[in-house]
């Protein structure tokens, strides 16, 4: 090859051609499988690389300096649409089209220049330009993705600084060849600076595979602890009472099955003459007095005990580690919180029920539930003997 022609040698360009396409392949297949726009953006680039080595080969084979204009056309495309992946990043789309607008309006400026260049010039001078131009492309690319994390994309940053370093390095000798008038270096190099770019655009292409993956590796992790919240939301809604928002019967029955030990009181309690409430007033007036009853018992416990709704208008409140006058106490003030009930459109509606409580003292939660309901009946009719008078 002889260094004072404008034209390459062939291998070059056949290693440049196999390489756009392997590395576009790639990309593409990124931008296939997460529409990630910086990677759809170098899969064009490659495109825009891989017509700029066919342009070169023609130039190679035809031997006029015209086709250098339009090699340089894509080469300047090419570095455009890197320019615009950066600009891009990681987002969904480009946030910002204006950079690129300027770049393509120089184009053609930039095409004549290079052409008048190539006429005048050697081919070599031109391959200094381009590798300076690319330099700093990918070191434009380095550094607005410096906000990613994870350690594909480490790596992917590192290849990109990594070509930066080595296009600075190409133009610093091959201008350092030029001035020394060495032909015969001059072409050596040429020809293993393909192969140096080919492996090191081959570490960029996985690195951006590992970063790829790494994101999926993510992505199914939070897709994965997503699942799980959805599980647990879906086992808590099954135990839940639509209607008043209490645990329901079947949550109850698991706690009372459970061999595991509970210290504390059970309370059973009953709305009084609720029948009468429902005939008189609808049953959505009685919906609503139950969910409101279901909120102010839940609103009345400790974060650690349990309220339940156990059917119909009948609720059982567990208080862990509570003793049997306490938790009277505290339904005393939910019973005198109902007389002052109001219902929409009906207005004040006292509300009145009776309760009964059982402390575990060690015995199997179920003994104490069936002692708080006997003693929860109890309590209703010694207050229906009384004609309402309030009794615990």
């Amino acid at each position: 090859m002889d260094p004072s022609s404008p034209f390459a040698d062939p291998t070059s360009f056949y290693i440049q051609e196999i390489g756009a396409v392997l590395f576009g392949m790639v990309f593409l297949f990124l931008y296939r499988q997460s529409r990630v726009v910086y990677f759809g953006l170098w899969a064009i680039a490659w495109v825009l690389r891989l017509l700029a080595s066919l342009f070169g080969y023609e130039l190679l084979r035809t031997g006029h300096p015209g086709w250098l204009a339009p090699y340089a056309t894509f080469e300047f495309a090419f570095a455009i649409v890197l320019i615009s992946a950066a600009r891009a990043g990681f987002a969904g789309s480009m946030r910002d089209w204006r950079t690129v607008l300027r770049l393509i309006s120089i184009l053609p400026m930039f095409v004549a220049l290079v052409w008048a260049y190539g006429m005048y010039n050697r081919m070599d001078a031109y391959h200094v330009s381009a590798a300076l131009m690319l330099g700093f492309v990918y070191l434009y690319n380095f550094f607005t993705l410096r906000q990613t994390a994870g350690v594909g994309a480490r790596m992917f940053r590192f290849s990109l600084l990594v070509l930066a370093a080595a296009f600075f390095e190409h133009a610093g000798i091959l201008l350092f060849l030029v001035h020394r008038h060495d032909a015969a270096q001059w072409a050596l190099y040429q020809h293993h600076e393909t192969y140096i770019d080919f492996a090191l655009h081959c570490m960029l292409a996985f690195a951006a595979m590992a970063m790829w993956s790494e994101s999926q590796i993510d992505r199914m992790r939070d897709l994965a602890g997503e699942l799980d919240h959805l599980r647990r939301e879906r086992s808590q809604s099954l135990d839940l009472d639509r209607l008043t928002g209490l645990l329901n019967q079947a949550a109850l029955s698991r706690i009372v099955e459970s061999p595991d030990p509970y210290e504390g009181v059970v309370v059973v309690c009953d709305m009084d003459n609720f029948k009468d409430v429902n005939d008189r007033y609808g049953h959505l007036i009685g919906d609503e007095i139950l969910r409101n009853v279901g909120h102010l018992l839940q609103a009345s416990i400790r974060h650690e005990d349990q309220a339940f709704r156990w059917g119909g208008d009948e609720f059982v409140i567990l208080f862990h580690n509570q003793h049997a006058d306490v938790a009277g106490r505290r339904l005393a003030v939910i019973e005198s919180r109902l007389r002052e009930f109001q219902v929409r459109g009906v207005g004040v509606l006292p509300i009145r029920f009776s309760w009964g409580t059982a402390e575990t003292h060690g015995r199997a939660l179920r003994e104490a539930l069936d002692e708080a309901d006997r003693n929860m009946y109890v309590a209703k009719r010694e207050r229906a003997a009384q004609g309402g008078t309030h009794a615990r």
